[in-house]
């Protein structure tokens, strides 16, 4: 989260009440929350620490400086102690009710990784859908890695795979990183679509500028160490 107070309370009580349902149904024993404040100027972190007061699931990792998403991203899986672990943004860009459907896929496949496409992502303006569109076919050229949607904000991933992997990214080539580092190294990944729901409030950065040159420099510095992973036996 960054600058994300608006959403804050709203991302808790969907994933409270989606990890219940969980619970209930037996697919999940226990859950954690996780916010990645990174660095706020807002209410943000404030509104964290008052959340993980009044919940003891609620736990809380603070930026002293702007890390961007793939320092946020490295920040969460490290504080993650469960068997799974989902990471998403805090604009709530998927109903949260369709992780039920990625814990099943995960079960039912044997799989690693569940990572969610948009089935329409025209809302939120037909330039970010076209870099979208480039961004996934020069994923594929680069590693050979045949995604939809390799840079949405829904990763389900069994924790144990970050045994093997060491994320480096910190801006938003991490998400494809991630799949692509899991991919090489033989871990089971697999897509499923869900219905997208771009932000209503606060601003989106990650189709400016500096974060397309960030993506293109990261990609570039770290083909050729990617490119070489050999799969675990």
């Amino acid at each position: 989260m960054w600058n994300e107070q608006d959403y804050l309370v709203r991302a808790l009580d969907a994933a409270r009440e989606e990890c219940e349902e969980l619970i209930q149904q037996g697919d999940i024993a226990d859950y954690e929350l996780i916010i990645v404040n990174d660095a706020s100027t807002d209410r943000t972190g404030e509104l964290a620490d008052a959340a993980a007061a009044a919940d003891p699931r609620v736990r809380v990792v603070h930026h002293a400086q702007n890390r961007k998403l793939g320092g946020s991203m490295k920040s969460g899986y490290a504080a993650a102690t469960g068997d799974l672990v989902l990471y998403t943004d805090a604009d709530l860009p998927f109903d949260m009710h369709d992780v039920h459907k990625a814990v099943r896929l995960l079960r039912y496949y044997d799989a690693d990784v569940v990572s969610a496409y948009r089935f329409d992502r025209t809302g939120e303006g037909y330039v970010r859908t076209v870099y979208s569109a480039l961004y996934n076919m020069l994923v594929r050229v680069l590693f050979g890695t045949r995604m939809r949607d390799i840079n949405f904000a829904f990763k389900l991933c069994r924790t144990r795979i970050f045994e093997h992997i060491e994320l480096k990214s910190e801006g938003s080539f991490i998400d494809a990183e991630l799949v692509v580092r899991a991919q090489k190294l033989g871990f089971t990944v697999v897509q499923f679509g869900v219905d997208y729901f771009p932000r209503t409030r606060g601003v989106s950065t990650l189709s400016s500028p500096a974060v397309i040159r960030k993506i293109l420099k990261e990609a570039r510095t770290l083909r050729k160490e990617i490119r070489n992973i050999s799969p675990v036996q």
